[in-house]
């Protein structure tokens, strides 16, 4: 007879054991269980920012990209010199006019509603000049793509202000934006090469031709929209304590911005070009008066308890006060730096667009190496990381500019790709904390006011940049071909140690700048109204 098996009696009803939390979509710190929102709002806010980085990574691609086809586009569309240059000028200069506000927009507004405004408008923009018929149509596409970039890519910066609270997943935050400005500067020629040089604009994709690089941006537009409406919250920032005017923009304010930014921008990209008439002086130097009466009524408008476009106080901070000519001289370097490889590689030694973007390649993957290195430090580091990375910024491209001079045409991609490396790595070190260093605390109901000054700064630096090269440059080089002739001479290759000089130059003035950061950076706290911060 075969024994029964025993039955286990279930255990006595008793306390219910805790269920386990399990992990967050940062990983870490706990999910909750009970709520939705507590279950949605990790993985939307990351999500919000992949959207908002989207877009903003589309926009700097383009800018680059247009310098890699411009000859294509001027051979087809039969432009003259000017008309093509003004097709790269007018997107820098309705960019740069619209930045701060568009930023301040996003605080009244909304940064979901403005930043949807934005994309909507830069892809039709987009639709509109590939499907360009003439110089005019084009130029005129270009100046509303650059006017709907400067409403949608401050709201980037804002959005991790005040979507990421102070901490690790706000460095981060910021890091991946800081690592997207780095890889961006060379993605645009590197795409461009490949379309240009493989035949991809001839013959594949429906035969576009150089129209590919503007419809490129329909899907992405499309997703970047997608998912801002998706995952991005609706939200407008509080008033300050002070009382501040909510949902009213400072007209008065947006336009002497404007004329100021007009009066320095567009004489530096029109100027070297026309060869400094007198008028062209003239303007730049009425940019500085433009800019103390903008000053001097934004500082009204901030004793009437009005809304300024640009919150006087913002300036009372030291680490955005320091932090905003560091980023000038960081920014204005890197673009010295790229626009004479580009003159001289590829229109001086007569080398492809594609050979010239995969030697600018060992750029991109130096930062690599140390961003990850930036962000476990954290924003306490900053003031030391940054002036490392600018001093191993400057000796990189001090020897770039040596080797330069000592090859001459002899100068070949291996020995270039250590130096660029090098500069990736100091890039890699300053960049990815250089944002968060600059608007660290800054309060969150002037999070886009703040986005829009620091990204009209690096776009300022970006045109000094390539006006200050393009002086060294075709200064010294005495009957050097003109960049889009297609012509290259030995003269080219010899101008350029000096303008990689003021590259190097400007990441040094950049380094001793970095003192000047504080030593310990604190963020603002949430609501914390705009007053003096301590340094």
């Amino acid at each position: 007879m075969s024994t029964p098996m025993p039955v286990r009696q279930p255990p006595p009803p008793g306390p219910r054991a805790p269920a386990r939390a399990r992990p967050g979509p940062s990983g870490r710190g706990p999910l909750r269980l009970p709520g939705r929102a507590a279950l949605r709002l990790p993985g939307r806010r990351w999500l919000a920012l992949a959207a908002v980085l989207l877009a903003t990574f589309m926009d700097l691609v383009d800018v680059t990209i247009m310098n890699v086809a411009l000859p294509r586009v001027q051979r087809d569309l039969g432009a003259s010199y000017a008309a093509g240059q003004w097709t790269v000028s007018v997107y820098a200069l309705a960019y740069a006019l619209l930045l701060i506000t568009g930023g301040r927009l996003g605080d009244l507004l909304g940064r979901r509603r403005v930043f949807l405004a934005g994309v909507a408008g830069f892809t039709a923009a987009s639709v509109a000049a590939g499907a360009a018929s003439s110089p005019g149509m084009l130029i005129a596409a270009r100046a509303a793509q650059g006017a709907f970039a400067g409403i949608m890519v401050p709201q980037a910066l804002s959005l991790i202000t005040v979507r990421f609270p102070p901490g690790r997943d706000r460095t981060l935050a910021f890091s991946l934006y800081g690592g997207l400005l780095g890889v961006a500067q060379v993605s645009g020629p590197i795409l461009g090469g490949v379309l240009i040089d493989h035949g991809l604009t001839e013959h594949g994709l429906l035969g576009l031709g150089w129209r590919a690089i503007f419809y490129v941006n329909v899907p992405v537009g499309l997703a970047a929209f997608a998912g801002a409406v998706r995952w991005m919250d609706p939200d407008r920032a509080r008033a300050g304590v002070s009382g501040a005017a909510r949902g009213r923009l400072d007209l008065g304010g947006a336009a002497l911005m404007s004329a100021a930014s007009l009066l320095a921008t567009f004489p530096l990209i029109q100027g070297r070009e026309l060869g400094w008439p007198a008028w062209s002086v003239a303007l730049l130097a009425c940019s500085v008066p433009a800019l103390a009466a903008f000053a001097v009524y934004e500082r009204r408008r901030e004793r009437l308890r009005a809304a300024p476009l640009v919150p006087p106080s913002l300036f009372r901070r030291r680490s955005f006060r320091a932090g905003l000519p560091l980023a000038l001289a960081l920014f204005a370097g890197v673009a010295a730096c790229f626009i004479t490889l580009t003159w001289g590689l590829q229109f001086g030694l007569g080398w492809s667009p594609m050979k010239v973007a995969l030697v600018g390649l060992a750029w991109p993957a130096g930062v690599a190496c140390t961003a990850q290195f930036t962000h476990r430090r954290g924003l306490r580091r900053a003031r030391a990381l940054v002036g490392a990375g600018t001093t191993v910024m400057t000796a990189g491209t001090a020897g770039l500019a040596l080797l330069a001079a000592h090859a001459g045409r002899g100068l070949a991609p291996w020995p270039i790709a250590p130096w660029l490396f090098a500069c990736g790595l100091g890039m890699g070190l300053a960049l990815p904390i250089l944002a968060n260093a600059v608007i660290a605390d800054v309060p969150e109901h002037s999070a886009g006011a703040a986005s829009g000054v620091f990204n009209s700064v690096t776009q300022l630096a970006g045109v000094l940049g390539v006006a200050a090269a393009g002086i060294l440059f075709f200064g010294s080089a005495s009957g050097a071909a003109h960049p889009g002739d297609g012509a290259g001479t030995g003269a080219d290759v010899g101008a350029m140690p000096g303008a990689l000089a003021f590259g190097a130059a400007a990441f040094a003035v950049a380094a001793v700048l970095s003192v000047l950061l504080p030593r310990d950076l604190r963020p603002a706290a949430p609501g914390e109204p705009a007053a003096p911060g301590a340094g």
